[in-house]
C-alpha cells in the first residue's frame, strides 16, 4: 500500500494513561485509507476507543496521558504532520476540525439546530451569514436531516429524537469539511430505524470524508466497512480488507473472536 491513498497513518504508536503503570496501547502500526470505512473490532477495554480518540488528541483534555510513535495526518499533495507534535491550542482546534469525532451518545449542543451545525463553521471564522446560511443547509442535507429540520431551524436541538440528534451531530462535523470522521459506537444507544439511517448516511458519505468507526457490532462492521481491525489487549491482532477479516483470517484469535468464541 503506498502513501497516496493514505489520510492517516498509524506507526508504532503507544499510549498511556497517567493514572497507568503500563501502556493500554503497544507499538499500533494502522493505516486508514482515504475515503474508506474502517472499522475496529474487539473486545471491551481491548483499546479500540483509546486509539480512536488519540487520532484527534481527544486525551490531551485531561493531562499526563502519555503517546510515542506517530499519528500522521495526510493532507493535500502528500504533506503530512505528525499531530502527535502539536502543542498550541489553536493546533488541537484545527486538527478537531479536520479530524471530527462522533460519540456514543449523541451530543447536541443547547441551542437551536442551526446554531449547532453554524457553532464550528463561525469557530473556524466564517462571517457572512449567507454563506453560513447555505453551509448550514448543505450539511443539513449531507447527513440526511433537512426535510425533518428545515421547518424548525430555530428550535433547541435538545427537543429532537436520538437518532436525529446523532444525524445532527454529524451533519456539525460535515459541516466544516474534514478529511476524517472518527465514530464511537455510533448507533448503540439507538433503535434498529435509527441504526438503519446512520449507516445509510455513513455509506452515502464517504466519497467526500474518510471514516473511522469503532463498533461491538460484527453485522455492522462487515455491512459498513472496506477494511477492518481486530484489537486484543492493547495490540493490533490483524487488519485487513473487512471480507478477508470475516472470511479467512489469518490469525486464529481473530477467528476465535469473530466466531464468537470469546468476547
Amino acid at each position: 500500500m503506498t502513501d497516496n491513498n493514505l489520510v492517516l497513518e498509524i506507526k508504532d504508536f503507544s499510549f498511556t494513561y497517567a493514572s497507568a503503570d503500563a501502556p493500554s496501547l503497544k507499538k499500533i502500526n494502522l493505516p486508514i485509507e482515504e475515503n474508506k470505512i474502517t472499522a475496529m473490532i474487539g473486545p471491551s477495554g481491548c483499546g479500540k476507543s483509546t486509539l480512536l480518540r488519540a487520532m484527534n488528541r481527544i486525551h490531551d483534555l485531561y493531562p499526563g496521558n502519555k503517546y510515542e510513535g506517530e499519528i500522521n495526518l495526510y493532507r493535500e499533495a502528500q504533506e503530512k504532520e505528525n499531530i502527535l507534535h502539536l502543542k498550541k491550542e489553536n493546533d488541537f482546534i484545527k486538527l478537531r476540525q479536520e479530524v471530527g469525532m462522533i460519540f456514543q451518545k449523541p451530543t447536541p449542543f443547547p441551542m437551536s439546530i442551526f446554531d449547532n451545525v453554524a457553532y464550528g463553521l463561525k469557530l473556524a471564522g466564517l462571517k457572512n451569514k449567507t454563506e453560513l446560511k447555505d453551509r448550514v443547509e448543505k450539511a443539513l442535507k449531507d447527513a440526511a436531516i433537512w426535510k425533518e429540520t428545515k421547518d424548525r431551524l430555530n428550535q433547541s436541538a435538545l427537543g429532537m429524537s436520538g437518532g436525529q440528534q446523532q444525524r445532527l451531530c454529524i451533519a456539525r462535523a460535515v459541516a466544516l469539511k474534514p478529511r476524517v470522521l472518527l465514530f464511537d459506537e455510533p448507533t448503540s444507544a439507538l433503535d434498529p430505524i435509527s441504526t438503519g439511517a446512520i449507516e445509510e448516511l455513513i455509506s452515502e458519505i464517504k466519497s467526500e470524508v474518510s471514516m473511522v468507526i469503532v463498533t461491538h457490532n460484527m453485522q455492522q462492521a462487515s455491512r459498513l466497512s472496506d477494511y477492518t481491525a481486530f484489537m486484543y489487549l492493547g495490540d493490533m491482532v490483524e487488519y485487513d480488507k473487512t471480507e478477508n477479516i470475516f472470511l479467512n483470517p489469518k490469525e486464529k484469535l481473530t477467528e476465535e473472536y469473530i466466531t464468537g468464541r470469546f468476547g
